[in-house]
């Protein structure tokens, strides 16, 4: 099986958070993530931040701010939805937008790649729609994505592993030389 080539992880919930929004500035990621991080990158996987942030379109915060904040983070790029959810856009998670883009950007395979995130019925789903390999993590939504969302996203796009956090994530893309 190929070596994953990159992992697009999202930010509220997967990194750090609650599963809602939080100003850049005021952002704080769960003690393992930037472990989780180092140990992807270590093993030669690129990092892309994928998260839809409806919030800037409010007014709340900038496609700047976010930006800022990956790249703190060491992120490769971060592809980021401000549209609302009823804006009709093609980017906006559970439509694959963001992941065309960045196969296009980046020259991916997006079978080689992998979506890890809190939320089935965006994260997972938008992952199934390209073919990447999908991990939920149980932080922030997930174990509600798990529960009593599950019926929303579950048969369509299955994880191909639940992890209890990022870190956890990580170790088992390594793990598994995936």
């Amino acid at each position: 099986m190929p070596k994953i080539q990159a992992a697009f992880i999202d930010r509220d919930g997967t990194l750090g958070g609650h599963g809602h929004f939080i100003h850049p500035r005021d952002f704080e990621l769960y003690p393992s993530s930037l472990e989780a991080l180092q140990l992807l990158r270590n093993a030669g996987i690129k990092l892309f931040a994928l998260t839809n942030q409806h919030n800037i379109s409010k007014g709340k915060a900038t496609e700047l701010d976010f930006i800022h904040e990956f790249d703190n983070y060491g992120f490769d790029a971060a592809y980021i939805c401000p549209h609302e959810p009823e804006d009709g856009c093609n980017c906006r998670k559970p439509l694959p937008g963001m992941l065309l883009r960045a196969a296009e950007e980046h020259e991916l395979d997006l079978t080689q790649c992998v979506v890890i995130g809190d939320v089935g019925s965006t994260d997972m789903l938008a992952a199934a729609a390209v073919g990447a390999r999908r991990i939920l993590v149980e932080t922030g939504w997930g174990k509600d994505s798990l529960g009593k969302y599950r019926q929303k996203w579950y048969e369509q796009a299955t994880p191909d592993y639940v992890a209890k956090n990022f870190l956890d994530a990580a170790k088992w893309i390594v793990r598994n030389d995936l």
